[in-house]
């Protein structure tokens, strides 16, 4: 049986996924944990130099946006292998899934600089989305820990979990950089 649908203040019917994200930005229960990732992030950008380029200020927005497409798109391509490749493309495979483990260290420390000027509705789905990519990279360094022990089968299955909490993660991403507008940017971009 469905559950009742949730409408706005209007009269719109409210998505679940979107009701379900509100609520993280309501979650009190959320501020312990988001404040300690707070502190690691306060770590990552003490310096201001290094903040700055973190941050992407050169680049005139967010770096972090920029660095996930290449974990996402290393991972989604060994699934894509992973599916429809066969035996002959596990080699290939693996080494995408190792590729995106490696590159997921930098887009992991540029969203601790993202998530360091954050407010605490945000820092609360921040801290979700943190957590759900670190199971996404667990996941996928286990995958990789399989495969190169000839457990190509459990790999996958891994990966497939991986790519599920990535999903999860990445949603919230895109909830926190479109619908919230979190990351920084160039004051050019505030003038119309």
């Amino acid at each position: 049986m469905a559950a009742n649908p949730v409408y706005d203040a209007v009269g719109t019917s409210v998505p679940p996924l979107v009701e379900w994200t509100r609520s993280l930005e309501q979650a009190r229960v959320l501020d312990l944990p988001a404040r300690l990732l707070g502190r690691v992030a306060g770590v990552v950008v003490a310096d201001p130099a290094r903040r700055d380029l973190l941050q992407g200020k050169w680049l005139g927005h967010a770096l972090h946006p920029v660095l996930t497409d290449l974990p996402i798109g290393f991972w989604t391509s060994a699934t894509v292998l992973d599916l429809v490749g066969g035996k002959r493309s596990r080699p290939a495979a693996t080494t995408l899934v190792a590729l995106g483990v490696l590159t997921a260290v930098p887009a992991i420390v540029t969203g601790y600089a993202e998530y360091a000027e954050t407010e605490q509705r945000d820092k609360r789905v921040g801290f979700v989305h943190a957590a759900t990519n670190a199971s996404a990279v667990v996941l996928f360094a286990s995958s990789l820990k399989a495969r190169r022990s000839d457990r190509h089968g459990p790999g996958v299955l891994l990966a497939l979990a991986g790519t599920s909490a990535a999903t999860v993660g990445g949603f919230l991403g895109g909830h926190l950089s479109a619908g919230r507008k979190v990351g920084t940017r160039h004051p050019a971009f505030e003038r119309g």
